[in-house]
């Protein structure tokens, strides 16, 4: 079965067709727009056959092209970039440009997409991750507000905190909503004036914070409060978890997970000492809602203070023992993930077990 495979770019889309041999029958080059997504639908279709397609960047700047392929039927894999540089790395011709990238995918489909996550069309999932990205970018502001509040503050009342509530809190915001300072000096009266703008656009920040976690929460307990299960998850981690790990079963296997997520173990041993170290590989978002998973677990749960403490009896460090605990929590997460997957999407009528 042929192969083509595809160099997503911002602007610019470069694919490569090879045969199963590998070798090279075609290249193509043309725009990242839906003309452009057809036009190489066409080219590769026009080498004969039925095919089989990688894209790197599959939910970045390819995400618009896998979806098009994948709405004609068409077999698309997600491909990571990391594994690609590694392949040019080790190829006979050194170099970097998107025809040799585009090929550097191409092989790495024909060696191993029996373990490349698939591309499934778009479903409930790609709305909660535009959701949870939505949210996690009003928190930013709001962090990046708060932080404007506290040094306007901090240039005209030093003691600001010892008479107005926390700016953490509703209160502390809607206090410097009103926020004045005494006398007339024209520089106090602009400086009050500031945070007072400040302050409006903080409450808003936070009002669309808040509404996206309504609506994230709602999907999320409609779909999949199987993950909620697990402690350490709530509904809004459960979102995050679902935009991450949807659409379709694009994980065979909790061992192709880890390596997605980065926590597969890399193993370092020496001179008897068996240990494994930090994995910089994989989805940094999902590798980082494990550790708080983790450290949750650690703190609440019995059987995970009992596992990490066997770990650290065995001469494992707290960094390594957490590391072993994100592996398991992949595997449980995994399976909660596949009674997801298997229940029908119209409704979830089992009870949510953790805290929203």
């Amino acid at each position: 079965m042929p192969t083509s495979s595809v160099d997503a770019h911002k602007q610019v889309h470069a694919a490569v067709a090879l045969d199963e041999a590998g070798q090279v029958l075609g290249h193509w080059r043309g725009p990242n727009s839906r003309a452009g997504w057809q036009a190489l639908y066409e080219w590769a279709g026009g080498l004969g056959g039925p095919r089989h397609w990688g894209i790197e960047g599959a939910w970045n700047y390819g995400r618009g092209l896998a979806q098009h392929l994948v709405d004609t039927s068409e077999v698309v894999y997600e491909v990571n970039p990391r594994w690609t540089a590694e392949g040019r790395r080790s190829a006979r011709t050194p170099g970097n440009s998107d025809a040799l990238d585009a090929r550097a995918v191409a092989r790495l489909v024909q060696r191993e997409a029996a373990t490349l996550p698939r591309v499934a069309a778009d479903d409930e999932t790609a709305m909660l991750e535009l959701l949870v990205t939505k949210r996690d970018g009003a928190v930013a502001e709001a962090t990046r507000l708060r932080n404007q509040l506290h040094q306007r503050l901090l240039q005209g009342d030093p003691e600001y905190h010892v008479h107005l509530p926390r700016l953490r809190t509703r209160a502390g915001v809607a206090a410097v909503a009103q926020y004045t300072v005494p006398g007339p000096r024209p520089l106090d009266q602009e400086r009050a004036a500031a945070v007072r703008r400040l302050a409006q656009r903080l409450r808003l920040a936070l009002d669309q914070a808040e509404d996206v976690a309504t609506q994230i929460r709602q999907r999320a307990r409609a779909r999949f409060a199987h993950l909620t299960g697990l402690c350490g998850v709530s509904l809004l981690t459960a979102g995050a978890l679902a935009g991450i790990l949807g659409p379709g079963h694009r994980f065979r296997t909790d061992a192709q997970l880890a390596a997605y997520a980065g926590v597969a173990p890399l193993e370092a041993s020496s001179a008897g000492r068996v240990r494994h170290r930090l994995n910089r590989g994989g989805n940094r978002r999902l590798n980082a809602i494990l550790y708080r998973i983790a450290i949750v677990q650690a703190r609440s749960s019995a059987a995970a203070r009992a596992s990490l403490a066997r770990r650290e009896s065995e001469g494992k460090t707290r960094r390594e023992a957490i590391r072993t605990l994100k592996r398991f929590l992949v595997r449980a997460i995994w399976r909660l993930w596949q009674a997801c997957a298997n229940e029908p999407p119209a409704q979830s009528d089992f009870p949510v077990t953790a805290a929203a």
